[in-house]
């Protein structure tokens, strides 16, 4: 990150005691100092759920632009630099821009406590006022219901992501509550668009629906999504739809994909024709999402046959999606597999670890750099051990590679990054 813009983001993050709050009183308080930018956004595509966030919005925004449409796009966390977060038409915010609208918000806050996250959402909000878009597309940051995105009164839709179990000491401990959180994000008469759920989710999503006179758009009831030798079906009463492969990679991306062609229907004023469903299906762009690193001095190491991807997935869900890729992958070619892996000291390793330990060979464990909540290399190995995988500690993830390379020789291999966005994140700025 650039130095500017990194010292002004410093000053914020001192601004509030706790890293997560949840309520709107702060949020709502600065939005009203500003002059309530929320209240003059363009049309709004609001997203929560627990996977999947970010390819869906990735397919809708490469859907609109395809379409001619300008997008502005609000994600969290970054990769590599802030700028990532906040993307006006297609671009990521630049610099200076981003200073001013921080020191904007940072003056009218007044030095009282806010988030992190509450006060670059507003400016965020004030960046997509100021320049001319035609659609937001918004992602939670944690849960729904106090999230500071949660302040849109009449989206164009919401779209509920998949729910499962994450972040529970915010959120509650069953899936029941979780989705309950999520489901704040449902609006009086506006329609929301459902990804596949499990049961407990689904009630929650429909009682709530049913008490705002929301319409609901459901996986498996609605509408319905398939993997076909080409690519995917999609189908609902008035369409069926042969598409090609998404661009991203993974089983699970059919879903995801899926849930995009399905909230097209609800773009209301927007023409989104099949030409620019296909193109934004094999266009899409979103790093860290199984992505097969390709260039960079971290794969210059490899010898020929080998392969270096990355993936930011760091929950239950997460570990059976990576599951399902390897075990495709060995089915296709036998490759056998090395995991890097480190991970926040919030999360459930051991959770996550289960579902690849029968598919991997070894682990080699990381801390993340700069990073003081997460896990030591140590207690890493420690957890990769007791679910059966044979595990060591390195200081870096080029020590893990070289350690890697040294144990394995030249045969074919796959080395798969994964456990945290935030060592993904790092991996792509190390990486070039």
């Amino acid at each position: 990150m650039s130095q500017g813009s990194d010292i002004v983001l410093e000053r914020l993050n001192k601004l509030h005691p706790k890293i997560i709050d949840l309520e709107l009183d702060r949020v709502l308080r600065l939005l009203a100092a500003v002059g309530h930018p929320e209240k003059h956004l363009p049309p709004v595509v609001h997203v929560a759920g627990t996977n999947g966030k970010g390819s869906v919005i990735a397919y809708l925004r490469a859907m609109l632009e395809a379409a001619g449409y300008r997008v502005h796009v609000y994600t969290s966390p970054h990769l590599v630099r802030f700028h990532e977060r906040i993307r006006l038409n297609g671009k990521l915010i630049d610099e200076q821009a981003l200073i001013d609208l921080l020191e904007e918000c940072e003056r009218a806050n007044g030095g009282v406590p806010i988030t992190f996250f509450e006060i670059t959402t507003v400016a965020a909000f004030l960046a997509f006022t100021r320049e001319p878009a035609d659609i937001v597309l918004l992602e939670t940051g944690l849960g729904g219901e106090f999230d500071a995105t949660n302040v849109i009164d009449q989206p164009l839709m919401s779209v509920l992501m998949t729910i499962s179990y994450d972040h529970m000491q915010f959120l509650g401990n069953t899936l029941e509550k979780i989705a309950a959180v999520k489901a704040g994000i449902i609006k009086q008469g506006r329609p929301a668009v459902v990804a596949p759920q499990p049961p407990e989710a689904s009630q929650v999503f429909a009682a709530t629906a049913a008490k705002l006179d929301a319409p609901l758009w459901r996986y498996g009831q609605e509408w319905s999504v398939e993997e076909t030798a080409t690519g995917l079906r999609y189908r609902d009463a008035e369409r069926v739809l042969d598409l090609p492969k998404p661009g991203l990679p993974g089983r699970h991306q059919i879903t995801n994909a899926g849930t995009a062609v399905a909230a097209t229907r609800f773009l209301e004023g927007f023409k989104i024709d099949e030409t620019a469903i296909r193109r934004g299906l094999t266009e899409v762009d979103w790093p860290a999402r199984m992505q097969h690193l390709k260039r960079g001095p971290l794969v210059e190491q490899l010898p020929s046959g080998w392969e270096l991807w990355l993936d930011g997935g760091h929950n239950e869900d997460a570990g059976q999606v990576i599951a399902t890729m390897l075990q495709d992958w060995q089915a296709a070619d036998g490759k056998p597999v090395s995991l890097i892996f480190g991970m926040l000291n919030t999360k459930e390793p051991i959770d996550f670890l289960k579902h690849l330990a029968p598919l991997a060979d070894d682990l080699s464990a990381v801390a993340i750099p700069g990073d003081h909540a997460s896990l030591s290399a140590e207690d890493s190995m420690n957890y990769a051990r007791q679910v059966g995988l044979k595990a060591d500690g390195f200081a870096s993830v080029d020590a893990a590679l070289k350690a890697i390379l040294a144990s394995h020789g030249t045969a074919s291999r796959r080395v798969l990054i994964c456990g945290s966005l935030y060592l993904a994140g790092t991996v792509l700025a190390d990486n070039g």
